[in-house]
């Protein structure tokens, strides 16, 4: 891949003046700009018609601004009214570019905010007319996505990292808008491995896995490695979709799977697998899935950008909450969207559930749903991207975590939503005991024995 063909090219970028229209030092900082200047613009709106209701004639109020000057003047208004919220309330509610969506899904729990978002009425709200659409696979999603066949799609945290920076595809920019869920995937293995708890007698196995550009793959290839095997020789990885991982445990094609619910506890309920490791007790808090949208998208439909935002983190909020889940289940589980039975999806989304080896377990947080997109996620992702050879050369990681995962958009329609983003984009991570710090990526990859860097 040249340096013309990926936009993150350090190269690339210096010689096109750091961003795509050659005017600022990064791409994050271009887009903030633009979101500056879009803000200024209806702020000044908002300000002149409240400053025309208050004095219709013309003369009066020029002069009573030559008088007192702009900034005195608003000073003074902002008093007894509230410009800050009609300014928000303004940039919240503009027109929409586009109001009929098509919306891509996989049928796995992780796309509950934006399954449920259909049904319980959540793009509705915000004016969307939005045509859900479950899809066969995830290469499938990210065709459709990059053909714009798709508006915005259901996707795999690390996806739009690959898709932006041309790994597995031509390069073209996506966003991550919104993390839709964090846990809530698992090591399953047939039950014949009853007696092979101890992944160090894994050697030879074969797992199942969604997609390379995936959390599962990056999760199952660490918890290998930290047990001293080779995911790339002491076992074999083959790539499935999710819905087809279980009859291929039942079958004997694969040994076992890390992949997403409902399919772990799936296996149980069929009495073909074992849950063995939830990915909470790998990466407590990690990210799995996200609500990807094309760069070209955002940029032409910033209002209808904004509007499926709010929608996204509406009900991702209300997904966090226990007390709303069994709603949640009713709304999701028909054959249109997860074709799942109740019991099933009550188990993964409570969190009590039958473990495959006689336990009944309750872990309450085995699925949770949080949008805010932290960059400091996207670097850990990159570090492990660079680890296994999908991503070679040099990496400019806090570059391109920023500039896909959209924390500062995020961050600002959170706020005018009344929601409480975090004060920061970046944190540390605790992964199989392990300190990550995403200001030292460089030095994170070097301290694995088993890499491909």
């Amino acid at each position: 891949m040249s340096g013309f063909d990926n936009p993150f090219d350090p190269d690339h970028i210096l010689k096109r003046g750091g961003c795509s229209c050659g005017q600022h030092a990064s791409q994050v900082a271009h887009e903030q700009a633009v979101l500056a200047d879009e803000e200024a613009r209806i702020g000044r709106v908002v300000e002149s018609t409240v400053m025309r209701a208050l004095f219709p004639e013309d003369t009066a109020r020029r002069n009573f601004l030559r008088a007192v000057g702009v900034s005195t003047a608003m000073a003074a208004v902002s008093s007894f009214f509230p410009l800050a919220a009609a300014k928000a309330l303004a940039a919240e509610r503009a027109p929409l570019e586009k109001t009929d969506l098509k919306i891509g899904f996989i049928p796995i729990t992780c796309a509950t905010p934006i399954i449920m978002a259909g049904p319980m009425g959540f793009y509705a709200r915000e004016g969307l007319n939005v045509s859900l659409l479950k899809t066969a696979g995830w290469a499938v999603v990210r065709d459709k996505v990059m053909n714009k066949e798709y508006d915005a799609s259901h996707m795999l945290s690390p996806m739009p990292l690959a898709i932006s920076l041309g790994l597995g595809s031509q390069a073209q920019p996506v966003n991550v808008a919104a993390i839709e869920n964090i846990n809530g995937q698992a090591i399953t293995l047939a039950l014949k491995h009853k007696d092979k708890l101890d992944p160090k007698s894994w050697k030879g196995f074969k797992f199942g896995l969604p997609f390379d550009y995936s959390i599962h793959n990056l999760l199952l290839r660490y918890y290998l490695a930290e047990h001293g095997l080779d995911p790339d020789k002491d076992v074999e990885l083959r790539i499935m979709p999710p819905p087809d991982m279980v009859a291929n445990l039942r079958a004997g094609n694969i040994d076992g799977f890390l992949g997403p619910e409902p399919f772990n506890q799936r296996a149980v309920y069929e009495e073909v697998g074992f849950i063995h490791t939830l990915s909470r007790d790998i990466w407590d808090g990690h990210p799995c899935c996200a609500f990807g949208v094309s760069e070209s998208f955002a940029k032409a439909n910033p209002n209808t950008f904004a509007a499926l935002f709010r929608a996204i983190a509406s009900a991702t909020e209300y997904a966090h909450k226990p007390e709303n889940r069994a709603d949640i289940i009713k709304a999701i589980a028909p054959a249109n969207y997860l074709n799942q039975p109740i019991p099933v999806l009550e188990q993964v989304m409570t969190g009590r559930f039958a473990d495959g080896l006689g336990k009944v377990r309750n872990v309450p947080d085995r699925v949770d749903f949080d949008a805010f997109p932290w960059p400091s996620m996207a670097v850990w992702m990159l570090t492990q991207l660079k680890r296994w050879g999908y991503l070679k050369g040099e990496v400019n990681y806090k570059q391109i975590a920023e500039t896909v995962f959209l924390a500062t958009d995020a961050r600002k329609r959170m706020k005018e939503m009344g929601l409480k983003p975090p004060a920061s984009d970046y944190a540390k991570y605790t992964i199989m005991g392990k300190v990550f710090d995403p200001a030292k990526p460089d030095q994170y990859l070097k301290s694995f024995k088993i890499s491909r860097a």
